[in-house]
């Protein structure tokens, strides 16, 4: 039984878990739906276009812009629409009563009609210090937002699964040459994606390596390989290193409750942002391990909000 000591009983319409594109746009609908809504930003406010830099592929911005700052006009947008936007972090929930409940910081409950999970997911890292470094600076967990940056030029990927074979095939449309690290003397990815990998002639693979390190002082420079069946170090010049070794929905909370795959990705019922839980909602890459865009995210918080606005009037609580 969950410790409901401290609850405030503080009773809202409409609570949104998470500060990404899909939340601040589930704030901006609901706001203008007269749904007042709380956002709580969680542990990385603005989600993760903040360790980005520059976003050329978002859709209004005809001359790029930087992440931390299009996080900020979503946050400013949906405070303008009347949106109540705190500092705090989900740690527990109750969704088998009614209201539904989640608690802030360990400390605070909060009752709520309807909750939009919308908390993001966050890439695997390999743990290297030159990794966290260089964040921003030629490293990236995304290549389809930060490849075009690196037209013509040589890059390396890290990676076996199904995304690194996708986006390497990406990288290797821009790029003069694409230098894959595989772990092992195979790849996870699909029959079908290992073999475009290996038939496309800009692509090369390294079997057996790990990443020793990412060189480079202010920007990515090379990166060191490390066979690791003979020790053997390799550098290879490179302007810039991705990482593509998974992502992990950010969805513990939530496990006891909510439908999950096996990689704790949210289930919805498809063409909606509904989960197995009435009144409970779930948006951007909380529940979406296939596009994972800025602009995907922003669409799924739209819908989660307009799906929260109808489950409210149908069950007269707006």
């Amino acid at each position: 039984m969950l410790d409901m000591e401290n609850n405030t009983n503080e009773k809202v319409s409409c609570l949104i878990i998470g500060s990404g594109p899909a939340g601040y746009t589930a704030a901006i609908y609901a706001s203008r739906a007269n749904l007042h809504p709380v956002l709580y930003q969680g542990i990385q406010p603005g989600g993760q276009l903040t360790i980005t830099t520059e976003v050329e592929n978002y859709p209004g911005y005809p001359e790029g812009i930087q992440g931390p700052e299009m996080m900020v006009h979503f946050e400013n947008q949906a405070k303008r629409m009347g949106a109540d936007i705190r500092y705090g972090l989900a740690t527990a929930v109750d969704f088998s009563v009614r209201p539904l409940k989640v608690q802030i910081d360990e400390e605070k409950w909060i009752e709520a009609d309807s909750v939009i999970i919308s908390t993001g997911a966050s890439a695997k890292w390999l743990g290297l210090p030159s990794e966290e470094r260089l964040n921003g600076y030629g490293v990236s967990a995304c290549a389809v937002c930060d490849g075009f940056f690196f037209k013509g030029k040589e890059v390396a990927i890290v990676g076996a699964g199904d995304t690194a074979a996708e986006e390497a095939l990406y990288l290797s449309k821009l790029c003069t040459t694409v230098h894959m690290i595989v772990r092992k003397g195979q790849m996870r990815a699909s029959k079908v994606m290992q073999d475009r990998v290996l038939n496309t002639a800009n692509i090369q693979v390294y079997w057996n390596a790990d990443t020793d390190e990412i060189i480079g002082d202010k920007k990515v420079e090379a990166v060191r390989i490390k066979n690791n069946q003979s020790g053997e170090l390799t550098t290879i010049p490179v302007s810039a290193f991705f990482v593509a070794i998974g992502h992990q929905p950010n969805s513990g909370i939530f496990k006891d409750f909510i439908d999950m795959d096996e990689t704790g990705y949210i289930n919805t019922i498809p063409g909606t942002s509904k989960t197995n839980v009435e009144g409970v909602f779930a948006a951007g890459d909380v529940q979406d391990k296939t596009y994972r865009q800025a602009v995907t995210a922003a669409g799924s918080g739209c819908m989660a909000a307009l799906d929260a606005e109808r489950y409210l009037g149908e069950k007269g609580l707006h």
